[in-house]
């Protein structure tokens, strides 16, 4: 399928297809980002615009992937994130020497937030009636799309009697789990960026890290499918074994609970890795 005839517009039930189409979308190189980015500043192209955002669709999908907590479509929140895509590639100047993902973020994440932000079901988000009422208000009371300040959560806190550390956390919980690194008092947010967009990493492709972090999370996919493939004993063991973050079970220990040899115990224990291992590979 040509990556221009993808829809920005993904529904609820085309998401699954349209997922699979744009992580077929190839990523371009640094220099054909240039070549294209350059053309659109300088020529207003808008065909190299149109590939400039297919081929960043992906980093939408993973962004909106951080706000899955809130009870919304995914294809929604993506949706949304297009849009700040687009925004990010129409103000995307290539002489300033940064990749577009990274200056594409910050575009992509606002245009979810207020999505977010709108939807009635993000009372979700908050329990107390203190809470729902910092909800409604935090981003109303925020000036900027950046992060708060000391001060700024002090007197949040006390205009609508709530703990500091409940707006630190209701706050954090807006930025999709992330915190920005940065503070930069604007009034026009349109027009202006993070000082951080524009910091260039020498030894890091972001491209190459979206690809890394998709890879990751693909074999995590994979063992958890090979882990349901095997009977409840070998499960047991291994997440008892390896998997467990606390208390992790020895040969003796499983030998004991399951009222067999810790021997028997390794070796059951073998066998499962080896089918694990040889399910994902």
């Amino acid at each position: 399928m040509n990556a221009l005839s993808i829809p920005l517009n993904p529904s609820l039930e085309s998401f699954d297809l349209y997922q699979q189409q744009v992580q077929a979308i190839p990523l371009l190189t640094e220099q054909e980002e240039m070549e294209l980015a350059t053309k659109l500043y300088q020529d207003n192209d808008l065909n190299a615009a149109k590939k400039l955002i297919m081929s960043h669709l992906r980093l939408v999908i993973k962004i909106a992937r951080s706000y899955s907590g809130y009870g919304l479509q995914q294809s929604d929140l993506v949706q949304e994130g297009n849009i700040g895509l687009m925004k990010a590639v129409k103000r995307f100047d290539p002489n300033r020497g940064v990749r577009l993902v990274s200056f594409a973020m910050y575009w992509i994440k606002a245009e979810i937030q207020e999505f977010v932000v709108k939807n009635w079901r993000l009372v979700k988000t908050a329990t107390t009636k203190a809470q729902r009422k910092l909800f409604f208000n935090l981003r109303s009371m925020k000036k900027t799309l950046q992060p708060l300040k000391p001060n700024e959560i002090t007197e949040i806190a006390k205009e609508l009697n709530v703990k500091e550390s409940d707006v630190r956390e209701m706050e954090y919980r807006f930025n999709g789990n992330e915190i920005a690194l940065d503070y930069q008092d604007n009034e026009n947010e349109e027009d202006n960026f993070r000082p951080i967009s524009y910091l260039k990493d020498e030894n890091a492709d972001p491209a190459l890290q979206l690809i890394q972090d998709e890879t990751e999370r693909n074999k995590l996919d994979a063992l958890s499918s090979a882990l349901d493939s095997l009977d409840d004993r070998s499960k047991y063991i291994l997440q008892s074994r390896w998997l467990s973050e606390k208390n992790t079970k020895t040969l003796h220990d499983l030998s004991k609970e399951l009222n067999v040899s810790a021997e028997r115990i390794r070796q059951i224990e073998q066998n499962a890795l080896k089918k694990l291992k040889s399910l994902i590979n």
